[in-house]
């Protein structure tokens, strides 16, 4: 259950302006998901976003959107983003196996998209520094709920390591030493 980059994708769910400053610990959220988001560009690991209802909760905070290429933010209505049929041709025609997903709220579409993931055969990865709730109770008990179900909960580390697999990736020495933050 390692991952692999090239077999790899990122979902970034539902990270918008008008929800972000009611998530608990929000700006270390975002954080870690910008460095996640980082890492896949610098590795050339697929980018998918979603945006919930960006009528009422506006558009992908601007750290994260200024991240994704223009084409790769995807709006929806669904709590789970795979009950959305442009989002599962998007994941689809990516022929990726391995989706880490990352964003907020963890017990909501966070949870319900990854529940969705695992059952369409795909291994799922949620990055514990990269999901968040408005609450910490929640969060830690989508985090446990989700691990029950056979999602894989890794942190930003492992994630980043795993997808190098050797200390000699040329990619290794701007990632370890944190210039991608």
């Amino acid at each position: 259950m390692l991952l692999q980059a090239n077999d790899s994708m990122v979902l970034l769910i539902d990270v918008q302006q008008k929800l972000a400053p009611a998530i608990y610990e929000t700006k270390e959220v975002e954080q870690a998901a910008a460095w996640v988001l980082q890492v896949a560009l610098q590795l050339d690991v697929p980018l998918l976003a979603t945006e919930h209802y960006p009528k009422g909760l506006g558009p992908t905070v601007a750290s994260l959107r200024e991240l994704l290429p223009d084409d790769a933010v995807v709006e929806k209505i669904h709590f789970s983003a795979c009950r959305d049929l442009n989002i599962q041709q998007k994941l689809a025609s990516l022929g990726r196996h391995q989706i880490v997903v990352i964003g907020t709220e963890s017990h909501v579409c966070v949870l319900q998209t990854v529940f969705d993931l695992l059952a369409t055969g795909y291994q799922v990865f949620v990055v514990a520094e990269a999901v968040g709730s408005r609450t910490a109770e929640n969060k830690q008990l989508a985090l446990s709920r989700m691990q029950q179900a056979g999602c894989q909960i890794i942190s930003k580390e492992m994630l980043a390591f795993e997808w190098l697999e050797r200390g000699d990736h040329e990619s290794f020495r701007q990632i370890s030493k944190g210039w991608i933050r």
